[in-house]
């Protein structure tokens, strides 16, 4: 393993990375008869979460998952009521963790990490999807892209967290298994770590760095990101 500087604080995405998406699939297959087209929908919005920001916009996070999951409908000629769209968000706050989360993040408290979360989600009042998924206290601090008005992988969310942590991107350790996070985290000036998880991959070409860090197994992640600043220190 390559030498790395030390980081002091790891930023958690959080909507696949430690709440499991696959939860939704009912409501999918109830919708469409393919519980499939939830990976659909879910590409479909963070494409357009980045054309948001691309194009200078905002629009909350589950606004824009609502308009998605119309605009997929449509495409498919399925009627969606709001109803649908309320149950698609409620869900989406109502998450579990996946099951190896909470060791992991444990553990890595416990070697000394300040551990924080980004999400693209908006903020939501108490019970919190973190808190409902009973992982919110293994985090010293939450943070929203709402707060910035830009989608990751925009470069100012994730030096939104650095400021508001009082320290240098490089310092940080971006850990998500969405490859387009990793990258912006890292254009940005931070580590990388990626969770593999099912649907996503690393990007292998030409020009684009790849993780610092990556496993299938979030606890084996976090014994990589402890045993490589514990030897560069």
């Amino acid at each position: 393993m390559p030498k790395r500087n030390p980081v002091s604080t790891l930023v958690f995405d959080v909507n696949e990375t430690l709440l499991d998406i696959a939860t939704l699939e009912p409501l999918f297959q109830r919708l469409f008869g393919n519980a499939n087209v939830l990976r659909e929908w879910f590409a479909e919005l963070i494409l357009y979460s980045q054309t948001i920001t691309l194009s200078g916009l905002y629009t909350p996070f589950g606004d824009l998952a609502g308009g998605v999951l119309r605009m997929v409908a449509e495409n498919r000629r399925v009627a969606v009521s709001e109803d649908d769209v309320a149950e698609l968000k409620s869900l989406i706050g109502s998450m579990p963790a996946h099951p190896e989360v909470k060791p992991a993040l444990t553990r890595l408290r416990e070697a000394g990490f300040k551990l924080v979360t980004l999400t693209n989600s908006a903020p939501s009042p108490s019970p919190t999807p973190l808190e409902k998924a009973g992982i919110a206290s293994l985090f010293d601090g939450h943070f929203s892209v709402a707060d910035v008005g830009k989608f990751k992988p925009h470069r100012a969310t994730y030096q939104f967290v650095a400021d508001k942590m009082d320290v240098g991107t490089s310092d940080m350790c971006m850990v998500a298994c969405h490859i387009w996070d990793i990258i912006g985290a890292q254009a940005a000036g931070c580590q990388g770590a990626f969770i593999v998880r099912p649907h996503n991959s690393v990007l292998n070409i030409p020009e684009v760095p790849k993780p610092d860090f990556s496993s299938a197994e979030l606890v084996d992640l976090a014994d990589q990101i402890i045993s490589a600043n514990f030897s560069a220190s």
